[in-house]
């Protein structure tokens, strides 16, 4: 970002705080309207909290659920739960279905349910439904406003009710109108194009694509990254076990839910516990999702670091190896983690099961065999001519490889063996991992010390 673009960043947050304090709603939204989506993100996130509350209690609903679709999702929901219910009511009705559902998935379950007493009742039946769905399955991802027809319709009875009810389908994502029978069971689906051409009396199953391609309400993330894969369509209809029609999911919303639960998972790899984090968010929840990670860690490292106390001997009479005791940690850990982070996306994207493990156990093992070899040869190479002793190099290059190769065995099947035990493989494999390889880098570099003692220690 340039000087001139976050000096005009710094303006649009003065601006925009000065007319929330004088009231200037028609001030706010032409300040609203000049910015960006993310830079609508970056001056809310400026904003007090108190100014952020009246900012969408000030704004039209339309325009409130416009600032609520440009923040990132735990802002929002931050956002919304400091409002009352009838005012977050307000401003969730004017989202489109699968955005409410986003929404009230994020904020606590009492308050989801306060702002759903408060939507009409055909609006919080839908909403319940939406969020009984896991959010990785096409329910989750699905959005209700589709157009749908019965199977006695005629084209001009369609083309009529789009002209009627033009202004509500006008925030509709209109691809294809689909056709039902009277259980509202899936039929077919039929073009705008060919909708527009037809005669007006022609009934609409003679243009229909009869029985077309649909997804299970409950198809997981990876079953429909797959099913646009193979047809490279813009939407799919969405069917329940009787084949009924409930939703459509589009392709772009897949990509973005993928999109998501990647960074969820680089964020829950690094500690961030439940997957998000912004400043914006108050200290002690930002500090708690922390410390429950980084306190059990410590636990760890205090079990690693007994190794070291159980041979206190061999360290004392050898000192040098308290310089290649971190080496040896931390590249097998890296070479682990490299792993780790292969297992996880094949598992987000389902090109693996828990069951796999030993085919991973495989692949990895050729990898971890080869890397160690190399970095062994480097780091027990450097240790001879540093110190001018062989045996140096072969206990500290020795401990390299054999150290890696486990890393990168248990990077490769922890993932998966915690998937299987219904663990969160991102959060729990990066502690798991460290403190293995810490442990066994220390076992090793000082029990093969221990073994050459006499040709390490000088006479």
């Amino acid at each position: 970002m340039s000087d001139k673009e976050q000096s005009e960043e710094r303006s649009n947050w003065k601006v925009l705080h000065q007319e929330i304090e004088d009231n200037d709603i028609e001030g706010i939204e032409d300040t609203l309207e000049n910015m960006t989506p993310s830079e609508t993100a970056r001056t809310l996130s400026r904003l007090s909290p108190n100014d952020q509350s009246q900012l969408l209690t000030m704004l039209p609903a339309d325009g409130a659920a416009d600032l609520v679709i440009d923040v990132p999702d735990a802002q929002a929901a931050d956002m919304i739960k400091r409002l009352t219910p009838q005012d977050a009511a307000s401003i969730v009705e004017a989202l489109p279905s699968d955005e409410r559902a986003d929404l009230l998935g994020d904020v606590s379950k009492a308050a989801a349910e306060e702002i759903l007493d408060e939507l009409p009742p055909e609006d919080a039946e839908d909403l319940r439904e939406l969020l009984s769905y896991p959010e990785e399955s096409a329910g989750g991802v699905m959005i209700r406003e589709i157009l749908r027809y019965k199977e006695n319709w005629t084209v001009g009875d369609v083309l009529t009710d789009l002209r009627e009810f033009a202004e509500k389908y006008a925030k509709y994502n209109v691809q294809y109108t689909y056709v039902v029978d009277v259980s509202n069971r899936l039929l077919g689906v039929v073009r705008l194009r060919d909708l527009v051409l037809a005669p007006s009396r022609q009934p609409i199953t003679e243009i229909m694509i009869a029985d077309p391609v649909s997804v299970h309400v409950e198809d997981s993330l990876e079953m429909l990254h797959d099913a646009f894969e193979k047809h490279h369509y813009i939407g799919m209809p969405v069917v329940d076990q009787e084949h009924r029609l409930i939703g459509v999911v589009l392709s772009g919303d897949v990509l973005d839910e993928e999109h998501q639960q990647s960074e969820e998972v680089f964020l829950e790899s690094a500690g961030i516990v439940g997957g998000e984090e912004l400043r914006t968010m108050s200290f002690f929840r930002r500090s708690s999702r922390r410390l429950s990670w980084l306190s059990v860690n410590v636990l760890l490292n205090i079990l690693a670091a007994s190794v070291i106390a159980l041979h206190q001997n061999t360290l004392e009479a050898v000192i040098i190896l308290a310089v290649f005791l971190p080496i040896i940690s931390d590249m097998s850990g890296c070479s682990g983690n490299q792993a780790v982070a292969v297992s996880i996306r094949e598992l987000t994207l389902g090109v693996i099961q828990p069951r796999d493990v030993f085919r991973v156990f495989w692949k990895e093992g050729i990898v971890g065999v080869f890397n160690g070899i190399v970095l062994g040869a480097l780091l027990g190479g450097v240790a001879w001519i540093w110190q001018g002793n062989a045996y140096l190099g072969t206990v500290v290059g020795g401990a390299l490889a054999l150290n890696t190769i486990l890393a990168v065995l248990l990077g490769g099947a922890v993932p998966l063996a915690l998937r299987g035990m219904k663990m969160d493989p991102a959060l729990a494999s990066g502690p798991i991992l460290t403190t293995v390889t810490d442990m066994a880098g220390f076992f090793l570099v000082l029990n093969l010390a221990a073994h050459f003692l006499t040709r390490l220690t000088p006479t």
